[in-house]
């Protein structure tokens, strides 16, 4: 299908994360076409709004990793952004309670934090002190942060630099951003229907989109001369649109679910407090999950979650169908009583018929349980066989966001900065 218009930036799926690269596109290249895709109505409908919206601090993935870095770098960003555009936030600090015999594991932690070093970008002003600092903490002085907690929780580990945010407020800046910006556009209800490579001829290189909006009878061709693919829970899609299918990328799904609360047993809350999360058969970190944590909303109401609930991953027959999920998402009672059962171990006074089932979320990802850690990955492929390596501002590249689930939200701006001052190499034009 001959395009019949070309863009520079083609961002495809507007979750906090594609909102944040096209709004640095369109900030770092302001006289460069940058346009954002999304297939539903509006913004951030899938991972996005159904999170805990909180502002992690880097404390707990392999001190190296992607998701290290870019959540230390990316929650300095985000609180910057949150102070400069008068989003709703609070920096209110996170308990990681535990029992005698899970003493280790904070220690282990506390370690960790002491040594971590600064991610790259990180301002020079900000070098001098440490990037997590972390405070180990006894029973008795746990107790005096959060009286609720259990007797048997002998330890905690005090971070101060976690919080919570108004994430819907933090992607309507972002919007806003690009709205306003010279060249940068939203485009909702739009659907990416299939992605090709275009042969290099008078318009350049790059890939042939198309897309469909809305009920329209028929959809448009766009010439995009770079492709970043944010689709999240659609990613895979996305990008196995363009592989031959022995190279086909499979994606596992976990639904997370979370309970509000309401009862006398706890109350005045002011932290978050997060458990030890359970560890593997062979004592390795559970990274798939950080436990069943209690967590606040601006607004101070209490709510526990995520668990985690691995969903059989989509016959071939559906293995196209990106919304398979979406019939998860109804929370009903029956996750209560186990996420009560994990709750008690650390907040002992919460009683069962207190807890509410309240929504569930969608988490991408790219192992299945017991594989053990895995980063984000952003993966980069070219138009053109002939060419592979990236030029300066990213002609003929697509670079594809894979596995982004927590910490996204916490480094959606500083994912956006590795994007495009990283890997499509912004500084060297």
């Amino acid at each position: 299908m001959r395009p019949e218009s070309v863009v520079d930036y083609l961002v495809v799926g507007g979750g906090v994360v594609g909102l944040a690269i096209a709004q640095r596109l369109a900030e770092r290249f302001p006289t460069r076409s940058t346009f954002l895709v999304e297939r539903h109505s509006r913004a951030g409908e899938e991972i996005s709004s159904r999170n805990s919206e909180v502002i992690h601090s880097g404390l707990y993935y392999p001190p190296n990793s992607l998701k290290t870095r870019l959540c230390l770098r990316g929650r300095d960003m985000i609180y910057e952004r949150c102070t400069t555009h008068h989003i709703p936030y609070r920096k209110c600090g996170k308990l990681v309670v535990a029992r005698d015999e899970q003493r280790p594991y904070i220690e282990n932690l506390h370690r960790k934090s002491m040594s971590l070093a600064w991610p790259p970008h990180s301002r020079r002003k900000t070098l001098q002190r440490l990037v997590l600092p972390t405070k180990l903490l006894s029973g008795h002085e746990a107790r005096e942060l959060e009286p609720n907690l259990s007797p048997d929780i002998v330890a905690a580990l005090w971070c101060p630099e976690t919080g919570i945010l108004d994430s819907h407020s933090l992607m309507e800046s972002l919007e806003k951003d690009i709205i306003d910006s010279e060249a940068g556009d939203l485009v909702y209800s739009t659907e990416v229907v299939r992605i090709d490579r275009h042969t290099p001829d008078s318009l350049g290189e790059g890939w042939v989109v198309q897309t469909l909006t809305g009920d329209a009878p028929e959809g448009d061709a766009i010439l995009a001369r770079t492709v970043i693919n944010t689709g999240g829970l659609s990613s895979t899609l996305v990008l196995n649109s363009i592989l031959p299918a022995s190279e086909r990328i499979p994606m596992y799904y976990a639904r997370g679910s979370y309970a509000s609360y309401h009862g006398a047993s706890i109350k005045n809350i002011s932290h978050l407090i997060y458990p030890c999360p359970e560890l593997g058969g062979g004592g390795e970190h559970a990274f798939h999950s950080l436990g069943t944590h209690l967590t606040l909303d601006l607004q101070g109401k209490v709510r526990f979650g995520p668990d985690i609930e691995w969903l059989e991953p989509p016959s071939e027959y559906d293995c196209d169908d990106a919304d398979f999920w979406t019939q998860r998402l109804i929370p009903d009672e029956s996750r209560l009583t186990e996420m009560h059962k994990a709750v008690t171990r650390y907040l002992s006074g919460v009683k069962l018929e207190g807890m509410q089932p309240d929504y569930c979320g969608m988490r991408p990802k790219l192992v299945p349980p017991h594989a053990g850690f895995q980063d984000f990955v952003f993966r980069v492929d070219h138009s053109t066989e002939c060419n592979t390596a990236t030029t300066p501002g990213g002609a003929g590249v697509m670079i594809s966001l894979l596995g982004i689930e927590s910490p996204g939200l916490t480094s959606s701006l500083a994912i956006a900065e590795h994007v495009v001052e990283d890997l499509l190499k912004a500084g060297e034009e």
